[in-house]
């Protein structure tokens, strides 16, 4: 071989094994996994769930962090000025896209301040209310706002949330006159609903479904496109007002700081695809409400979210919500 024909090939040569070497020790530590939503919430739940597999997947430990304050704005800035070096991540949502949409002025931008590793899954809202309401239908919520003068409420885990933005659709589609409770996380929905402070609210389905199923609450009706498997009798809300504005699902992904190295959201990747893929794991987000919406790469999932921005802004400035 001729020496110069040799020096082409050593850059190739040299390089490769440094790359196999950082993949393969990485993960060497635990993995803390940051949440925006309170304990016990649905969100919570399932990244708790999704946590042993991913554990098993990567051969590492997962460690989940609860970090719930402004509307999921807290953690996601924690998770931005984190070190980029794949130990700390986020559940990350078009939740943040919309608190984004909603308050541009946010330091934070989640199109530019992280790296999308992989979608998971997807969660409609469910319109319930309390298990003793009155109400039996849709119709019936929707008559007695309009004869409330609006002394009725209706409940979200915070401004900008899925359940405020679906219960706020809902009011505008109708015209009607209801206030808005923002709590502190979805799981108080619940007892605002049983204690009669709020009439109606629209958790997502992995908060709403099993305190369903549970008793403690009614279900009326699902925003997802098509009727749930674990509520076949429930009709979806785009049914009844026939306004595809009323078919939202929330998505749930894993992000990790901006100018996180690539091999290292590969293997995070690999990880979440296996974990995914794990029939138990689907089976528990299943009954739950849940759909197991696993990315083909990254930088699919960072195309979905640019897309899902624009959606969502659509609706936000149709609604009208804000911020303040």
């Amino acid at each position: 071989m001729k020496r110069r024909d040799f020096l082409k090939i050593v850059p190739i040569i040299s390089t490769f094994p440094i790359e196999s070497i950082a993949q393969a020790n990485f993960p060497d530590k635990p993995i803390k996994t940051i949440s925006p939503y309170a304990a016990g919430g649905g969100p919570d739940v399932q990244l708790r769930q999704v946590s042993p597999y991913l554990s098993e997947a990567l051969k590492q430990t997962i460690i989940v962090e609860n970090k719930v304050g402004a509307g999921g704005v807290l953690a996601t800035q924690f998770v931005a000025q984190s070190a980029p070096d794949g130990y700390i991540l986020l559940l990350g949502s078009n939740i943040q896209l919309v608190q984004k949409i909603m308050k541009p002025e946010l330091s934070i931008n989640p199109l530019m301040d992280f790296v999308p590793i992989s979608n998971m899954y997807s969660s409609p809202t469910v319109m319930v209310i309390a298990a003793d309401s009155p109400y039996k239908k849709v119709e019936d919520v929707i008559n007695a706002a309009k004869a409330s003068s609006g002394t009725m409420n209706y409940s979200s885990g915070g401004i900008g949330t899925s359940a405020h933005i679906a219960g706020a659709t809902f009011v505008a589609l109708n015209n009607l006159k209801v206030s808005h409770i923002p709590l502190k996380g979805s799981v108080e929905i619940a007892a605002s609903l049983l204690r009669g402070d709020t009439q109606f609210a629209f958790p997502i389905a992995g908060t709403g479904v099993p305190l369903v199923k549970g008793g403690k609450l009614r279900a009326l009706a699902v925003t997802s496109r098509n009727r749930l498997s674990q509520l076949p009798d429930v009709p979806t809300l785009n049914e009844i007002m026939k306004n595809d504005l009323t078919i939202q699902e929330s998505w749930f992904g894993m992000w990790a700081p901006v100018k996180t190295p690539q091999d290292r959201v590969n293997v995070l990747f690999q990880g979440i695809s296996k974990a995914l893929a794990t029939p138990a794991l689907k089976t528990a987000y299943e009954d739950a409400g849940n759909i197991i919406t696993p990315s083909q790469s990254p930088q699919a999932f960072a195309a979905y979210m640019n897309s899902e921005n624009k959606k969502w802004a659509e609706i936000i400035r149709l609604t009208g919500i804000s911020a303040d």
